[in-house]
C-alpha cells in the first residue's frame, strides 16, 4: 500500500519549545490557585524531563484550562480517499496513427473510454484523482496499444479480451480492495494489438538495475 504508516504523536519527541510551553500554563494555573508550590515544582521537574508529548499531555489535563498545543497532528500521506472528487476531465481518448498521453493531476471520468488504432494511448493514474469512488476504463486496441498506469493505493480489476492480440494486467490480480480508497475496472478488446495494466515502476530498482547492467558490461 502506498499510505505511509503514522507514528503515534504521543511517542513523538518533544522539543525545548513545547516544554517551554507547557511549563508557562503551569505557572499560569499555580498563579490562579489551581496549584500549589509544592505541587508546581514536582510538575516542572516533570515537565524538563519529558522526553514525549505523551510525558506533557498529562501534566494540564486536569487543571479545567485549555490544553497547550504541542501535540502535532498527524498526517497521512497519500490517503486513498482523498483522491475521489474534482471535476471530472474528458471522457475520450483516442489516437489514430497517432499517440495520446494523459498524466500528471487530472480528473478520471466515472467512465473513460481508449481508443488505439495503429497508435498508442497512455493513462498514467499515479497522480490523477477520480470523480466517483468507481471508475470503469474501456480500453479498445487494433493494432495499436494502451498503457494503464494504476497506482498501489488504487483497487483494479480487470476483464478485458485480446484476439490475435493481448490485455494483459501485472497488477497482482486477486489483491484485496483498499478501504475507502478508489477502484477502477478496466475493460475492453485488443486485437492484433495489446492493452497493459501495470503499477508504476519501481525507480529505485530501475536506478539499480542500471548499476548492476554496467557492472556487468565493465
Amino acid at each position: 500500500m502506498s499510505d505511509e504508516l503514522v507514528p503515534d504523536p504521543r511517542q513523538m519527541r518533544a522539543s525545548d519549545a513545547d516544554r517551554e510551553t507547557v511549563a508557562r500554563v503551569l505557572q499560569q494555573a499555580h498563579g490562579e490557585g489551581r496549584l500549589d508550590l509544592h505541587e508546581l515544582d514536582e510538575r516542572l521537574a516533570a515537565v524538563y524531563s519529558a522526553k514525549t508529548y505523551g510525558d506533557l499531555v498529562p501534566l494540564t489535563a486536569d487543571l479545567g484550562v485549555p490544553a497547550p498545543s504541542v501535540m502535532p497532528v498527524p498526517v497521512q500521506h497519500n490517503a486513498p480517499a482523498s483522491r475521489i472528487g474534482g471535476t471530472p476531465g474528458t471522457a475520450v481518448s483516442v489516437a489514430f496513427w497517432s499517440g495520446v498521453e494523459r498524466r500528471g493531476e487530472w480528473v478520471v471520468p466515472p467512465t473513460h473510454t481508449a481508443v488505439a488504432v495503429m497508435g498508442g494511448v497512455e493513462l498514467d493514474l499515479t497522480r490523477a484523482r477520480f470523480a466517483q469512488g468507481e471508475t470503469t476504463i474501456n480500453a479498445y486496441a487494433l493494432m495499436g496499444a494502451v498503457e494503464i498506469i494504476v497506482p498501489e493505493d488504487v483497487t483494479v480489476h480487470v476483464t478485458g479480451i485480446g484476439f490475435m492480440g493481448a490485455f494483459e494486467d501485472s497488477t497482482h490480480k486477486g489483491a484485496p480492495t483498499i478501504p475507502g480508497g478508489p477502484v477502477v475496472k478496466i475493460t475492453g478488446f485488443a486485437m492484433m494489438g495489446a492493452v497493459e495494466v501495470r503499477r508504476p515502476k519501481n525507480p529505485k530498482k530501475k536506478k539499480l538495475k542500471g548499476r548492476n547492467h554496467g557492472e556487468l558490461e565493465g
